[in-house]
């Protein structure tokens, strides 16, 4: 490290581990090409093989973000917004959680606990999920849950990322879904 980072605000400090974390998703290996199209908010992408909902369905998700998420052809338009932000990675935490949880096989559940703890949780992770004040700045996930998270993971248990999972959904309820009611992905579907 430089010595003149000390001498930066705080802020760019923070805006520059924000980039660096946005640019790092941006240079993974993409599992296909459909990974290199970038959305545009004028322009939606249509969830794929998932039933559109119906208008009541829809309109419901304004207030409860569990049932966007419950609903396939909802998650799928709700990561589609996210992408185009560069803020998926909140979204893609809690589907990995979602997933982890239907893990039978103890071994399973090992090698599925350090991918998520890798690619989500540990500083400086390719999708480091974090948490948004009501600063301008980020900070990842707070220090207490980052270490209970990783106490759990010790032994891991289908509730190891319940805490993590917990904080994130509460961000994304918070401050993702109002973004999201007001955008064009959502504006689109109860047209």
């Amino acid at each position: 490290m430089c010595k003149g980072l000390a001498a930066l605000p705080h802020t760019c400090l923070e805006r520059a581990k924000e980039i660096k974390t946005k640019l790092g998703t941006l240079l993974q290996k993409p599992d296909s090409a459909i990974d290199f199209i970038i959305l545009h908010p004028e322009k939606p992408e249509k969830p794929p093989k998932a039933q559109k909902p119906s208008l009541e369905e829809a309109l419901q998700w304004r207030d409860s973000l569990e049932k966007l998420l419950q609903n396939p052809y909802g998650l799928a338009s709700f990561r589609s917004f996210l992408r185009s932000e560069f803020s998926e990675e909140n979204a893609e935490f809690w589907v990995a959680c979602e997933e982890y949880k239907k893990t039978k096989s103890p071994e399973k559940m090992v090698e599925k606990a350090k991918k998520i703890y890798e690619e989500f949780i540990q500083t400086e992770a390719p999708k480091e999920v974090s948490i948004s004040l009501t600063l301008p700045s980020q900070v990842n996930i707070d220090h207490f849950t980052k270490a209970v998270t990783m106490k759990n993971l010790v032994e891991p248990s289908l509730s190891s990322f319940d805490m993590a999972q917990k904080r994130i959904f509460a961000l994304m309820e918070k401050d993702s879904l109002p973004r999201f009611v007001r955008s064009e992905f959502y504006q689109e579907l109860i047209k």
